[in-house]
Order: C-alpha cells, then structure tokens, then sequence
C-alpha cells in the first residue's frame, strides 16, 4: 500500500547514496524522525537545504509502509547559511542535529523534540543565549523519550527552596541541605534550569551539559551501547575554547 504525505521538516543529516543520491533523515513535526532517498542530492543546488538544521517542505512517498521511501524536497528560509561564519553556533547546530537523529526512534511523533529544534535554531545568532537553551533542548529530549527531569521539588524533603542540585541516578532535583552530605555524589543544578528568570552564572552552562550528558548516556545511548555523538564532544571542546562554560 502506498504511503504518501506532506510535512514540514528539519534536515538531521544526509549522507550520499549512489552517484547522485542522498539518505536524507528529517525531523518531521507530525511523523518523527524519518529517513528518505533524496534524487539528485549531490547537486550544487541542493547541497545548501542538505545542511543539519535546514528547515523544508518534504513531500515522501513509499511502495510499502515501513520501508525507506523517497522525497522531494523544498527549502524554506535561508537556513543555516545564515551561520556559517559562527562556527561555534554551526557547531551547536550539527549536536543538537545529531543528538536527535541518534536519540529518536524512527517513525514515532515527536512533536515536542521538533518545537525544541525549532527554538533552539531561532535563537543561535545570538550567542549569550544560545549555549543555554541548547542545555535545555537536551532536557526537552529526555522529557520526549520519556526520561524528563524532575526539577520541581527536593526529592528528599520534597521542599521548592533552595534547590542546587540533582540525582545522578533518578534524575531529581536535591535542596542544599539535604545534599550538602552527599554533594561529592551529586551533580550541581544551575538556576537557568529551574526558570528563564533563574540567570546564567559562571560554569553553568558546563553544569547544565554535565546534568543533560549524564542522563543522555545512562538512559538513551547506554541502552543503545552508544557514546554520545562526536558532534555534541566537539561541541563541549569548542564551547571550553570560547570560554563560554
């Protein structure tokens, strides 16, 4: 039975397929995470809208239901040209890209890791935002494939106040009296996290990426026998050299 549909995308990652081809997988807003065979992919034209990030029209079409299909596609906006000479935030693009596509399952409606893209993208011409929104596109994932961090209250008093630090086993959030005996174990919870309105101190970007990586590797690519992705290490390493941790 034919499948056939038309949604908006975000490119993840593209690699040729052929002499002329791509397998393109796109971040759809109703379908998830999808792979097609793009025609004509390798052509100057459609190198730029092949980027990770590039935001499209895709029209797929399958013989049969689950298996790879082709697409056409249609660029929308600049895309991440608009980037290019911000090498720190191209390589903020390229991880979140390629922490989604290793991370989603295929063909499963994640409409909120698409929203998360979505906002991160909108805000990396900026770059005294971008680096913690990216940390809490990694926490929107966790919260899609069903790992979400409790961040509400203490998971040992249950209180609201003073919350400074997180579970590195479960994931909730501990009150700085309650984890001052254990603060060797646990792993320090920036404010940013708790509230756009919480600030951004010195290392918290670094804390919120230690917090987001932790529960990447133990609850999505562990179970996968997956490290995490060269693109989100590069990452770290580029953010360290800016001096934006």
């Amino acid at each position: 039975m034919t499948t056939e549909w038309e949604d908006e995308a975000y490119v993840l990652s593209a690699r040729l397929h052929g002499e002329t081809g791509a397998i393109v997988e796109l971040l759809t807003e109703g379908r998830g995470k999808v792979a097609a065979h793009v025609a004509g992919a390798a052509s100057r034209r459609m190198k730029p809208f092949l980027q990770p990030g590039a935001r499209v029209i895709a029209r797929y079409r399958a013989r049969v239901e689950g298996q790879l299909g082709s697409a056409a596609l249609e660029p929308m906006g600049e895309g991440p040209s608009s980037l290019f000479d911000d090498r720190l935030a191209l390589a903020g693009l390229s991880s979140a890209a390629s922490v989604a596509a290793l991370a989603l399952p295929e063909r499963e409606a994640h409409p909120g890791a698409f929203h998360a893209l979505e906002a991160l993208i909108r805000v990396l011409e900026i770059p005294e935002i971008w680096p913690a929104v990216y940390v809490r596109y990694e926490a929107g994932l966790l919260q899609e494939l069903g790992f979400g961090l409790d961040l509400s209250k203490c998971a040992a008093t249950g209180t609201f106040d003073d919350l400074v630090y997180v579970s590195p086993r479960t994931g909730r959030a501990v009150s700085r009296a309650a984890g001052k005996p254990y603060h060797d174990k646990l792993l320090p919870l920036p404010q940013f996290m708790l509230s756009s309105q919480g600030g951004l101190g010195e290392g918290d970007v670094k804390a919120g990426l230690d917090i987001t990586g932790h529960f990447l590797e133990q609850f999505v690519f562990g179970p996968l026998n997956r490290p995490l992705p060269p693109a989100r290490v590069w990452l770290l390493d580029r953010l360290s050299e800016a001096g934006r941790l």
